[in-house]
């Protein structure tokens, strides 16, 4: 098997305007990771601010390798959300209380998985689970 090898995401002059594009967007989704990442700490709070700060810059991404990111922190978002709302609902059968320690765990996996993959330029499949 001969595969040529495609660098992601794909080489952009140094000083175009759209590699200062493609920077930016990048320190964004960082940025972004970070406020999922704070969550722990915040309440909640920094992913509000994350989720929505997703949606309104979610046009600009549109096209470039952090497109994937976005969708992956969007989906982390509304999942955990649910799981939440899940593990609330039955903690007072104590079951709520393993299901909140899951999602926690599931979502910080995540966190650092998306983060993880922003940092080594590697390609995101932001519908898998985990």
């Amino acid at each position: 098997m001969n595969q040529s090898y495609e660098p992601y995401p794909p080489p952009v002059y140094q000083n175009s305007p759209e590699s200062e594009r493609l920077r930016s967007l990048r320190t964004l989704t960082h940025v972004l990771y970070a406020l999922y990442a704070a969550y722990w700490l915040t309440g909640g709070l920094t992913v509000l601010v994350a989720v929505i700060i997703n949606y309104l810059k979610r046009d600009d991404v549109a096209g470039t390798p952090y497109e994937a990111h976005f969708r992956w922190q969007i989906r982390t978002f509304w999942l955990a959300l649910l799981g939440h709302v899940i593990g609330i609902a039955l903690i007072w059968v104590f079951i709520g209380f393993p299901i909140l320690f899951v999602v926690g765990i599931w979502t910080l996996y995540r966190v650092i998985k998306g983060w993880l993959f922003l940092y080594e330029n590697k390609p995101l499949q932001p519908g898998a689970w985990v």
